[in-house]
């Protein structure tokens, strides 16, 4: 089981990782680019522009979500990640809006490619780069749950179609079919921005504090009601805020109990849920059996 700190190490990991990734590419693209006049590689040279701005915003942001809990931000930092991934979907939408209107001049004014070969060299070191950067996000994420390294991800996960199709462009284009480097371009776009609305619907949930899954709620009422001598438990209410759950509930207890001994019980219902779940904070209400159920 990953502790808070391993998580913030892999977090920053897979920040300064995804901005060296993004400065390599930028560099390579922009020579190759300028060299061959491929729109196509305009468009990656595009997108891996923002994605180096967007990735630095993200460096930004997990550092901040990281500060612990203070006097002004008693639930802590978290909710950084997802302000950070509606940016990179706005820095993306920006994106693909430059590289249709790119794709569109070149269709309707067509000029001659150069140097595709330097081209065709880049995007491999382009593809192996964002593999071994998605390899890494993946980890991340599956220990974290990190908002903000899941928008990073899913934009290089365009990026790798982004860049096997100016691939698959260039290559064509090496036998004549040189016009179709503009299409693939303008295809490329599309896809770009329909990402750009799946980050942004994702972060805009973690921000209105959508519910956790209804599967690891319950999951966590079955927990809370393994507990001996407690009777039930209902009206639970969960959020996330970056690396951090925050649930509450409410436990049934006995009338007759002391209020130690109702304090003990709420605690161990809490450690039952963060032991499965240990990036939650629960807090626990009990109710006496009696008072809702006043038959009993």
């Amino acid at each position: 089981m990953t502790t808070l700190p391993e998580h913030a190490r892999l977090l920053r990991l897979a920040t300064r990782a995804s901005l060296a990734v993004a400065s390599i590419l930028i560099v390579t693209k922009g020579i190759a680019w300028w060299l061959s006049g491929s729109i196509s590689l305009l468009a990656g040279l595009t997108d891996s522009a923002l994605d180096g701005v967007a990735s630095f915003l993200n460096l930004l942001a997990v550092h901040y979500a990281l500060r612990p809990a203070d006097d002004d931000h008693r639930y802590g930092h978290g909710k950084a990640e997802a302000l950070s991934g509606i940016a990179q979907a706005l820095f993306i939408a920006t994106s693909a809006a430059l590289i249709a209107y790119q794709a569109v001049e070149r269709i309707l004014h067509p000029e001659p490619l150069g140097a595709p070969g330097l081209g065709i060299a880049v995007m491999v070191l382009s593809i192996v780069l964002t593999v071994a950067l998605l390899m890494l996000q993946h980890k991340v994420i599956r220990e974290t749950g990190s908002t903000a390294i899941r928008a990073d991800s899913l934009h290089y996960r365009s990026d790798l179609l982004l860049n096997a199709s100016i691939l698959l462009a260039l290559i064509l284009a090496l036998f004549g079919w040189q016009q179709l480097d503009a299409y693939f371009g303008l295809a490329i776009a599309v896809y770009i921005l329909w990402s750009a609305v799946q980050i942004a619907r994702e972060t805009v949930s973690v921000l209105m504090d959508q519910e956790l899954p209804p599967d690891v709620s319950q999951r966590m009422l079955d927990m809370a009601c393994s507990v001996p001598g407690v009777l039930g438990a209902h009206d639970i209410r969960t959020r996330i805020s970056g690396n951090h759950w925050f649930v509450q509930l409410h436990l049934e207890l006995p009338g007759h109990l002391t209020l130690s001994v109702a304090h003990a019980l709420c605690d161990r219902a809490a450690d039952a849920i963060q032991e499965e779940f240990p990036k939650a904070e629960v807090l626990v209400h009990a109710d006496p059996r009696e008072v809702l159920e006043p038959s009993v």
